[in-house]
């Protein structure tokens, strides 16, 4: 019964990406983590023919111990992100316009506002080009996120980011995505002035404790 209603609230999360905008179409995914495994959606599925069957669950060698469809062929970035990250809970990859566009410029999203500290670093780092769905592409995101960032740019793709559970991933990729739009139209007047690594530092130290106080510590 657990597992059914996951497999449904990845199915609502799925479909709430075209409607917010953050993603056109077949593209993206999205998943959560399960047991020593995660679910994730199907390949090549428009978002609003999703049922709780067509969820495919893989372990973490990436094999299907779950569900009769192919997973998303970016099911190797989700793996390795939650790998490597173990606060990771859900993962989002979509093609936002404003994201996606300066993913194409190769433009990471630097610390022109104090909002950006919510990506976990001083900027949001674009990752190096590589094929969708290959080991480089995951080795090169791993790269963008560090230790502490929570969210990077894809160049020429689109972006992704990871959360503790799928409500608060789609808040962090709206919040990513709105950063990128602000920033390509404040380009439009030229050059944006940035804030300080002591400024953002800040700020980062106030959204560690804004967390605390959010989860009771």
């Amino acid at each position: 019964m657990l597992a059914h209603t996951k497999r449904c609230a990845l199915v609502e999360t799925a479909r709430s990406l075209n409607r917010t905008g953050l993603n056109q179409g077949t593209s993206g995914n999205v998943s959560l983590r399960v047991g020593d495994g995660f679910f994730i959606t199907p390949s090549a599925l428009a978002y609003d023919r999703y049922r709780p069957a067509d969820i495919v669950e893989l372990d973490m060698a990436g094999r299907v111990v779950g569900g009769t469809r192919k997973p998303s062929s970016e099911w190797r970035l989700h793996r390795d992100i939650y790998a490597h990250r173990h606060q990771a809970g859900a993962v989002l990859h979509v093609h936002p316009p404003w994201c996606t566009t300066l993913a194409c410029l190769e433009r990471s999203i630097p610390p022109y506002h104090y909002m950006v500290a919510i990506g976990g670093g001083d900027s949001i780092a674009c990752a190096p080009y590589a094929l969708f769905g290959s080991a480089e592409l995951s080795t090169n995101v791993l790269a963008a996120l560090g230790n502490d960032r929570c969210a990077c740019l894809l160049a020429h793709h689109g972006m992704v980011c990871f959360s503790s559970d799928l409500k608060s991933v789609v808040a962090l990729a709206l919040e990513v995505e709105n950063l990128a739009r602000v920033y390509v139209q404040a380009l439009q007047a030229g050059e944006v002035p940035l804030l300080t690594q002591s400024e953002m530092d800040q700020v980062r130290q106030q959204f560690v404790a804004y967390r605390n106080v959010a989860q009771g510590k």
